[in-house]
């Protein structure tokens, strides 16, 4: 699989399945994943209709530099290394699926360059971090719930040491205002499909349907199960997304 080189100083590994000349879908994986880890189900779903692209997100299994870093701003430079990513591929625009962070990601991007977005679907993101986030960030550390599985494929020798950082930020964001990219959701110019689970306790429905609330063209689907959607619901996950899909695709963003 191939990596690419981006002027951000990273070089991502990335899978490509599809064909060339076919509509582009990207897809984000989530914290401690890589595109196969958590997105190859919706990938192996969607190559033979679209030219399906998946980035390991940096620092996050074979992407360069080694070690996920987590700096107040790293969604923000996640954002800015998907836009580097879709330069670097030639990638005018691109149907953009984010799971967890990566739905994090898709929305703050899609708020940043709305003109690269054919649409835009997330899973398990709403754009903010409220108040009831701090004490679940607090309970990460220890970090006992990194797998060894996990531990190895990221190359974290220290799990405690890798996850202090991630929980300062977080709370960092709280103490903020907890906007990830709620201030940006007018200015997503593309048809935007947020699925939620109800028992995710991460991201409550009222968050989730604020956001929407905002966007110009969003809609908001609540599924019965919890933060992945796409594993715990996929049969109803393909049949909304395949929906959502095959109708943007006869219309331009905006329309």
């Amino acid at each position: 699989m191939p990596f690419v080189e981006l002027p951000t100083g990273v070089r991502l590994h990335y899978v490509e399945q599809g064909k060339a000349g076919r509509p582009v879908v990207i897809v984000l994986h989530g914290m401690l994943g890589t595109a196969e880890m958590h997105m190859q189900q919706i990938i192996d779903w969607l190559r033979d209709d679209y030219h399906v692209l998946g980035p390991t997100l940096r620092g996050y299994g074979q992407s360069e530099p080694a070690l996920r870093k987590f700096p107040h701003n790293f969604y923000q430079q996640d954002a800015r290394d998907v836009l580097a990513f879709m330069d670097a591929l030639a990638v005018d625009q691109a149907h953009l699926i984010g799971y967890s962070d990566g739905g994090e990601i898709a929305l703050l991007t899609g708020g940043t360059a709305p003109e690269r977005f054919l649409s835009i679907v997330t899973i398990g993101a709403v754009g903010y971090y409220g108040p009831e986030m701090r004490p679940v960030a607090q309970r990460m550390y220890p970090a006992h719930w990194i797998t060894q599985q996990e531990r190895e494929m990221h190359g974290i020798e220290n799990p405690d040491a890798f996850v202090l950082p991630w929980i300062r930020s977080v709370v960092a964001i709280i103490d903020s205002g907890g906007d990830l990219s709620l201030s940006l959701a007018q200015d997503i110019a593309a048809p935007l499909l947020m699925l939620l689970g109800e028992k995710d306790t991460l991201n409550p429905q009222a968050y989730g349907q604020r956001f929407i609330d905002r966007t110009p063209n969003g809609r908001l689907i609540m599924f019965p199960c919890g933060h992945g959607v796409h594993n715990e619901c996929w049969d109803d996950f393909k049949r909304v997304v395949g929906e959502f899909l095959a109708v943007v695709g006869e219309s331009p963003p905006g329309s």
